[in-house]
């Protein structure tokens, strides 16, 4: 009996469909630097997907900012060039360095607006193994759906009791995502423009009704201090009150936050473990889940007071290293007045 509230995945029960499923999978794109283990601990889980072998690879490896970033760079284009396990690899090797923002934005412009859809990720992303079934299922599902603007295989470590198996949430992720063309479309880069054109109501829901600051990141591109991409991707959702489609039990682990990703520190607020089987809840209602929301709010509640302590250190690092300068400043100007 076909249950009329979720999605029938006719291509996993009838060959015909199927064979048309496995013709039309998303590219996948894969945006690297110079972190040689991570980038292997990414692409041997990718290699071991459902699907990876059916699935062209494009891969972004951004130029090395110095000269002491050549030697690693080079190291993990090496490994790049060996790689094999999918239907087709294309190695997109940057002579300059672009930064992982504009290595992003230009990256998925170009393949997104060539075959209208994608599946991105970065190279601290680890998969499970139904990771690209999932993203593949929930593309060709809600394709039709333009409010469904974006496909998360990530979840915080919310509190999971009575959440379904999967939902919608009018919030964006970063941390293995997809998409289509067109909703790709509306993604603006312009901390200025939002600042002048967003009201404080707008803010405050955009934080989570105050639980969360991700309009601080807002503020710190438009100041030059940031230069990122993934705030302006969830303003974009919220601004056109899209939907990301988002599984209880995160498909992926970001291996990144030891410290050695970009703009991001260490911690473990974010660890989760990665799901062991594959994803079968596809809804056709289209609504946030209010107490999936909730749980995001309790999290990141949670995770500031958890970072208290955290800042405070930092504080006080801050605080030792200017009292150094000031008294090796003062040391120097007495010695040269002797």
């Amino acid at each position: 009996m076909i249950n009329l509230q979720y999605a029938d995945l006719v291509w996993d029960h009838d060959a015909k469909a199927h064979e048309l499923y496995v013709a039309n999978l998303a590219p996948i794109v894969l945006f690297t630097y110079n972190r040689l283990r991570h980038t292997q601990e990414t692409v041997d889980a990718l290699k071991k997907n459902v699907y990876a072998q059916d699935s062209s690879l494009f891969i972004y490896s951004d130029g090395p900012k110095t000269e002491a970033d050549i030697p690693a760079v080079k190291n993990v284009r090496e490994y790049l060039r060996k790689i094999h396990g999918f239907k087709e690899i294309h190695l997109i090797e940057r002579e300059k360095n672009w930064g992982l923002a504009r290595n992003v934005i230009d990256g998925v412009t170009q393949i997104v607006s060539t075959y209208g859809k994608i599946i991105v990720l970065e190279d601290d992303i680890v998969t499970s193994k139904y990771f690209l079934k999932y993203m593949n299922d929930a593309l060709m599902v809600y394709k039709d759906f333009p409010q469904v603007m974006s496909i998360s295989a990530y979840m915080y470590p919310i509190k999971k009791m009575d959440l379904p198996e999967t939902f919608f949430m009018h919030v964006g992720y970063c941390w293995g995502w997809a998409t289509w063309r067109e909703a790709w479309e509306l993604f603006e880069r312009e901390p200025e423009k939002l600042i002048h054109t967003f009201t404080e109501e707008e803010i405050y829901h955009f934080n989570l009704e105050g639980k969360a600051d991700f309009w601080q990141q807002v503020i710190e591109n438009a100041s030059g201090k940031l230069y990122t991409w993934a705030v302006f991707w969830d303003i974009a959702i919220f601004k056109h009150n899209g939907f990301t489609f988002a599984p209880r039990d995160s498909l992926v682990f970001n291996g990144g936050m030891d410290g050695t990703g970009e703009h991001c520190g260490s911690t473990e607020l974010y660890n989760t473990s990665i799901a062991e089987a594959a994803v079968s809840s596809f809804p056709l209602t289209i609504q946030e889940s209010v107490l999936a929301r909730e749980r995001h709010r309790a999290f990141f509640e949670r995770g500031n007071l958890a970072l208290f302590p955290y800042l405070l250190v930092k504080i006080k690092r801050h605080i030792r290293k200017l009292l150094n300068k000031i008294i090796c400043t003062g040391t120097f100007n007495r010695n040269g007045g002797r």
